[in-house]
């Protein structure tokens, strides 16, 4: 009865970190059906994807972002944050329906059919948010963001972008400390840039203060840890046109694509072993590393070219 017991114990604690895999791994899926349709709709925002100044552009926007943010907090303006992510919600979700919907319908009915649904999304976001809405429409924002960044950088300035991305957040949790102090300021804002799994059924992330010496009552990983590794996931399957499987639901896939994907899966298993320690970690360098090494595994065995 004891060992009974133990297992059960040891499997409720297990299954946080399981459905943020499933997460990642819907974010991952999600995003890959997304790409052909967002490329047909022209939704690309680079007119060269081959460019590495992509990733130093897009670097530069999230150090920007970064300190706005931290100035917004000092300077008790949190509404203005909360209001640019809300219009980011509302915009993003408007890409990723109209790419599904323009797949089964004519033009002006996709749109109007976008713009309701995703204004729909974004009121019940700011009226109701709730934990499993924070998680629904995350998951969507996440593939769609993804999908989009994919489509538009080529595998260079990919690979470019999560090296440095994987340095500068291991510099700023371990060193400068200033990505902790940005994820506790963003829990109040209830917004869906991080994914919440509560340890019960009665949490309420409504309700829910961020105390640091408070017992535990949900697990929270940021949608940026599944958004940067899915990117090269995306990346590779998008340009390099050898090595294609056909899937059951992901339809053509490569093997860089897939090693890219089991690569990140992989160093999420690894993150979240050191997580289950109780300390908070950097998510890219151990996401972004697998990812990488995947994506490299793939193309060796797919006998195509790394870069």
């Amino acid at each position: 009865m004891a060992e009974t017991e133990n297992k059960k114990t040891i499997l409720a604690d297990l299954i946080p970190y399981i459905v943020m895999g499933v997460f990642l791994l819907l974010v991952q899926i999600i995003s890959v059906m997304l790409a052909q349709p967002m490329i047909d709709e022209g939704m690309q925002f680079t007119e060269d994807p081959d460019s590495v100044w992509n990733s130093i552009y897009y670097i530069g926007l999230i150090l920007g972002f970064t300190l706005l943010i931290l100035y917004a907090f000092k300077k008790n303006i949190k509404w203005f944050i909360h209001g640019f992510i809300l219009f980011a919600v509302v915009a993003t979700l408007y890409y990723v329906f109209l790419a599904i919907f323009a797949i089964f319908m004519g033009e002006t009915a996709s749109i109007i059919l976008t713009l309701v649904l995703s204004l729909a999304l974004t009121v019940l976001l700011y009226r109701f948010p709730e934990w499993y809405v924070i998680d629904i429409i995350g998951i969507l924002i996440g593939a769609g963001v993804t999908a989009i960044i994919g489509i538009s950088f080529g595998v260079m300035p990919t690979l470019i972008l999560l090296i440095l991305l994987a340095v500068y957040d291991a510099i700023s949790v371990y060193q400068t400390k200033h990505m902790l102090a940005l994820a506790e300021g963003v829990m109040d804002m209830k917004v869906p840039i991080l994914f919440v799994i509560p340890n019960h059924l009665d949490f309420s992330f409504r309700e829910y203060k961020y105390e640091k010496d408070a017992k535990r009552e949900a697990f929270f990983m940021g949608l940026g840890d599944a958004i940067m590794p899915t990117i090269l996931v995306v990346s590779a399957n998008v340009f390099i046109t050898e090595g294609y499987m056909n899937l059951p639901l992901l339809g053509l896939l490569n093997m860089p694509a897939l090693g890219a994907a089991l690569g990140t899966i992989v160093g999420f298993a690894a993150l979240m072993a050191l997580v289950a320690r109780g300390n908070p970690q950097a998510g890219l360098p151990f996401l972004n590393t697998g990812a990488i090494l995947g994506y490299v595994a793939g193309c060796l065995a797919a006998g195509v070219s790394i870069i």
